[in-house]
């Protein structure tokens, strides 16, 4: 992720942590249902040349350091909230075990990595679910009309 030492060297560090940053959120608001390979097979049915701006991001395509951040993540564990059912994060009591465990060099770097990446994901969800809510209640609000019903004997 660069060194720290120098005025240039931090801005070079801030400028790869903006990057990095920018990548994750694409990498969240992705899609799942298309990977890469579906990706060209789309491309090559349209007869377009793959854009790299548009083609699925997969976690091979970060950096070691973010890569090590995503299996730090896979360990913790899911905190929901019991009523709604909303996502609210990871449980971060054992973070400290983890670096241990994995001999992780820059703890600090590691750390704003994981919750910048929390954040991306619970800010999601969150958009997600919104979506999902005013959805049905277009779809409620259109069909909710008064029914009539008409007898009709004969």
């Amino acid at each position: 992720m660069g060194y720290r030492d120098s005025g240039r060297s931090r801005k070079f560090y801030w400028e790869q942590v903006g990057e990095i940053s920018a990548l994750l959120e694409r990498y969240v608001k992705q899609s799942k249902s298309v990977d890469l390979d579906k990706y060209f097979h789309i491309c090559e049915e349209l007869g377009q040349e793959p854009d790299p701006q548009k083609m699925p991001l997969d976690p091979s395509d970060f950096p070691v350091e973010v890569q090590v951040a995503f299996f730090l993540f896979g360990l913790l564990e899911d905190k929901w909230e019991g009523m709604s059912g909303s996502y609210l994060g990871k449980q971060w009591g054992n973070i400290e075990y983890l670096f241990s465990l994995y001999e992780v060099e820059e703890p600090r770097t590691m750390m704003y990595i994981l919750k910048l990446y929390e954040r991306l994901i619970v800010q999601n969800r969150a958009e997600e679910s919104e979506r999902k809510r005013k959805a049905e209640e277009r779809k409620s609000s259109a069909g909710g009309g008064k029914k009539f019903t008409h007898n009709v004997k004969g």
